[in-house]
């Protein structure tokens, strides 16, 4: 059976975070019939939702409510649990589906590529935003909370999060929906100093300024700006004009700069013009080699960050880079390794970079785009690659196998152990109750075992 235009166009969709969503939604409330199944390897929908924002920004995880709208259709399936590449194939996929939207986000983070690290102490913020926020597979992860002083390595709004986590004190984070695990650690935290350090200057901060502004307010920590890492060249002013959010940004910075410590029990360091150049230790981190950079503009305009030659090593236990995120290759799914994307044109998958489309198959996200943008921008990239599916003529599939069932029998059949959207709503209701036993919004399962048997899926 061709997906013409009377006949029910079959799609799966690999990535249930918010790009999946977005995608659903728009072959949803498209003038075609459509059914489509939404694949995730967690038994948990939305992603970076759910295992991204951070436990204190409850309002952004509201948009949870839109997707929970879009699951209300009956031509949406969730189906959890399912591990592309080892449970399904691309050929299971191709076998019983007209068209495959991949969607899996950028899950891996960058390196700062520097010599120590390696090192224990040293680790990804995309490892410790994972645990607090009770992804099962990093459950394990134990950071050493016993350190002191830490350096959070970026100025992004990661970096951020990281930092204003590791600031609030325990109380704060009781009302959130931080992992229980991550709760009782963090109440041992020995934490005193937050280093959060920046390559390039105040101008080229990639944080928010309600997420710069938060540090500031923070009840259990003075926030430390100095003055003269504060001072903005003329190109990088020339550079800014116009962007409301960095100019806003620079004003916030003054502020702080100007503001007199209060002796909290915490202090937040914010450090421009550094770049880490080397993590000492024995063992187990304990400091990292700073270079003082300068500002230069290239050709291109872009304004980039060159070592000065001068040093200063920052007393550290803890590191974390928080430098950027990057997209890994799927099994048998064309990959740009310059990019780290799936390489596109308009959503519509490519052999190669710049090559011929592979007939079904699409790409939406950051996975297609790279780790930019806020949740919101992903609707409109969604939207795009959606309206190129159905512009397209789609493969054909036999009607047997384009059945909704067949695929079900085929999970069955390799005893894969999915999870039903069914089997999440329970597990969410679960979650529900305890929070509002303890007044907080929910409070997770998050060992993977325990997660399964309240999803159901042994039914």
């Amino acid at each position: 059976m061709s997906a013409s235009a009377e006949s029910t166009v079959r799609v799966a969709i690999i990535g249930a975070g918010p790009s999946g969503f977005y995608a659903a939604d728009a072959l949803l409330k498209s003038d075609r019939d459509v059914s489509v199944d939404l694949y995730d390897k967690l038994p948990t929908p939305y992603g970076l939702v759910r295992y991204g924002v951070a436990p204190d920004h409850q309002k952004i995880k509201s948009v949870i409510r839109l997707y929970e709208r879009t699951c209300k259709d009956p031509r949406l399936r969730f189906l959890g649990n399912v591990t592309f590449g080892r449970d399904l194939t691309v050929e299971d996929i191709k076998a019983h589906y007209h068209a495959i939207i991949y969607t899996v986000g950028s899950p891996a983070d960058r390196n700062l590529g520097i010599p120590g690290e390696t090192l224990p102490g040293s680790m990804s913020a995309t490892e410790f935003v994972a645990w607090y926020n009770g992804h099962p597979d990093y459950t394990d992860l134990e950071p050493d909370l016993s350190a002191q002083s830490v350096a959070v390595i970026g100025m992004g709004n990661v970096a951020v999060d990281v930092t204003r986590i590791l600031a609030k004190s325990v109380d704060e984070l009781r009302t959130t929906d931080i992992a229980d695990h991550a709760l009782e650690a963090l109440a041992e935290s020995q934490v005193k100093d937050i280093y959060m350090i920046g390559r390039r200057g105040p101008a080229q901060g990639k944080f928010t300024t309600k997420e710069l502004r938060e540090l500031g307010e923070l009840e259990n920590a003075d926030i430390i700006v100095h003055p003269f890492e504060l001072a903005v060249d003329e190109a990088s002013l020339t550079s800014i004009e116009g962007d409301a959010i960095a100019m806003k940004n620079l004003e916030v910075l003054r502020l702080f700069a100007a503001k007199e410590p209060e002796g909290k029990a915490r202090r937040v360091h914010l450090r421009f013009l550094f770049s880490p150049v080397e993590i000492h230790g024995n063992g187990h981190v304990n400091a990292i080699k700073l270079e003082r950079n300068r500002l230069e503009q290239t050709e291109s305009g872009y304004i980039s960050a060159v070592g000065c030659d001068v040093y200063e090593e920052l007393i550290v236990q803890l590191v974390f880079r928080s430098v950027g995120y990057r997209g890994e290759p799927l099994p048998g799914v064309p990959f740009d390794e310059r990019r780290n994307t799936i390489p596109h044109h308009e959503g519509r998958v490519l052999e190669r970079p710049g090559g011929d489309p592979v007939p079904g198959s699409y790409v939406a996200g950051w996975i297609k785009r790279g780790p930019t943008g806020v949740i919101g921008t992903n609707k409109a990239d969604a939207m795009e690659t959606v309206k190129s599916l159905l512009a397209d003529t789609l493969p054909e599939v036999p009607t047997e196998r384009s059945n909704p069932q067949a695929i079900l029998d085929l999970l069955a059949f390799k005893g894969v152990r999915y999870c039903t959207l069914e089997g999440w709503q329970a597990l969410d209701k679960i979650e529900l109750e305890a929070g509002a036993a303890q007044g907080r919004p929910r409070v997770k399962v998050t060992a993977l075992e325990e997660m399964l048997e309240h999803t159901g899926v042994d039914r």
